[in-house]
């Protein structure tokens, strides 16, 4: 990456200027030593957009947070957001959702309207506003430039690891960061999953180009990766850019928007492959490549039609090379293509197979197979050989543990 003039850097939300952060118990949660409310916040005014679920059900926080950015023509200083309780569903939902902003917004000394909030866990319980309210004055209180992994704990549900990503890069011989944390590991696919997303940058850009980074970006990203087929009710990614860098404000494509729009690309397509390595009960990371498409949306279609293949996914767990799995999702794919180009190659840091040719079956070894699909990140490399365009999609396999943790999850 350093080669590409992209650095990766520690940090999270905080690594660019001026941003703070903080999470801490407020009793969502009965287990005291996991964080279930967090904090982000800006020194300054941002330009804010956001990409939100497409389920019809939609999280009570997502209605608040389209209204307030509406309200502010697009602009935020901070983010509160709660684990454990959804806050979907339920006839108070927008009322709950009001308050966590006007209780964020009065220790912050800002508009109600400048919070973007966001909750997740359990749909259709009640939540309690009372533990939120009797620990905003703390959760300010200790808001700070290092408080990204406490606010990465606080957003976490059924996921085993935090994840934070943060790049550096300059614009106009100014150093700018883009960095980010996100949530997610069950209840995740394509068309913006069960995650919670919330990027902060130091660059100055226009609301109008901003948004049309997020967007695009989503696209390739999030928009591209599925653990089990369950589209989520409270999906968002968030960005807020304060400016702080110094750079010549990007109002127009050209160069310093592609060199930022590759920047998010790099922080959004490594929380996406994070989301997918640590789905629920998952052994294994999958990344599907598909080129050779004569346009890009056929490439994503064809990418997500197979990491989302729940028979691949089976396959995948049992180390199997059932490569007419992989053939079967390409071939219900809602795009137009000749299958009978088609190649395919399964590979791992152990070796490459080649499985399908002009849309066939070849020879390959099934012992060589297995090792291959004993490592932890495998690789699905498909070629329509019909174009030019390239797209991935990740996921991962779908293991006995997804069973268990689902068939229980509200205890």
């Amino acid at each position: 990456m350093k080669e590409q003039g992209y650095t990766l850097v520690e940090g999270g939300v905080c690594a660019a200027k001026g941003f703070l952060a903080n999470g801490l118990n407020c009793g969502l949660n009965k287990d005291k030593n996991k964080n279930d409310l967090a904090a982000v916040f800006s020194e300054t005014l941002c330009q804010a957009a956001a990409v939100y679920t497409t389920n019809k059900v939609k999280g009570a926080p997502i209605l608040v947070t389209k209204k307030n950015l509406e309200a502010t023509g697009g602009k935020a200083r901070a983010v509160i957001a709660n684990s454990k309780n959804a806050n979907t569903c339920n006839a108070d939902g927008e009322e709950k959702a009001n308050q966590m902003c006007e209780l964020l917004a009065g220790e912050l000394g800002i508009a109600k309207e400048e919070v973007i909030v966001a909750s997740t866990g359990v749909i259709g319980q009640r939540l309690p506003i009372e533990p939120i309210a009797s620990h905003v004055k703390e959760l300010v209180a200790g808001l700070s430039a290092d408080g990204n992994h406490k606010a990465a704990n606080a957003i976490m549900t059924t996921d085993t690891v935090k994840k934070e990503v943060a790049v550096t890069f300059e614009l106009d011989g100014k150093t700018c960061t883009i960095g980010g944390m996100a949530k997610g590991s069950g209840m995740i696919h394509p068309n913006m999953a069960t995650t919670l997303n919330f990027v902060t940058t130091d660059v100055a850009i226009s609301n109008e180009m901003l948004k049309k980074a997020l967007s695009d970006v989503v696209k390739v990203t999030y928009n591209c990766l599925s653990v089990d087929g369950d589209t989520s009710t409270n999906d968002m990614v968030s960005i807020m850019a304060n400016g702080l860098s110094g750079n010549t404000e990007i109002k127009a494509e050209g160069e310093d928007y592609e060199v930022f729009k590759q920047g998010l690309y790099l922080v959004l397509m490594n929380m996406t492959k994070m989301l997918a390595k640590d789905g629920e009960g998952a052994t294994k990371l999958l990344e599907c490549t598909c080129k050779g498409a004569a346009d890009l949306d056929t490439a994503i279609i064809v990418a997500k039609s197979v990491i989302r293949s729940p028979l691949l996914k089976c396959a995948m767990f049992g180390e199997d090379a059932n490569w007419g799995r992989i053939l079967c999702a390409i071939g219900y794919a809602e795009a137009e293509f000749d299958i009978d180009k088609v190649a395919v190659d399964i590979a791992s840091a152990k070796g490459r197979i080649h499985v399908c040719e002009n849309g066939a079956g070849v020879d390959f070894s099934e012992e060589e197979a297995k090792v291959v699909l004993s490592e932890e990140e495998i690789f699905i490399d498909i070629d329509l050989n019909q174009g030019e365009a390239c797209a991935k999609a990740w996921g991962c396999d779908l293991t006995y543990d997804y069973v268990k943790i689902n068939g229980d999850y509200r205890s």
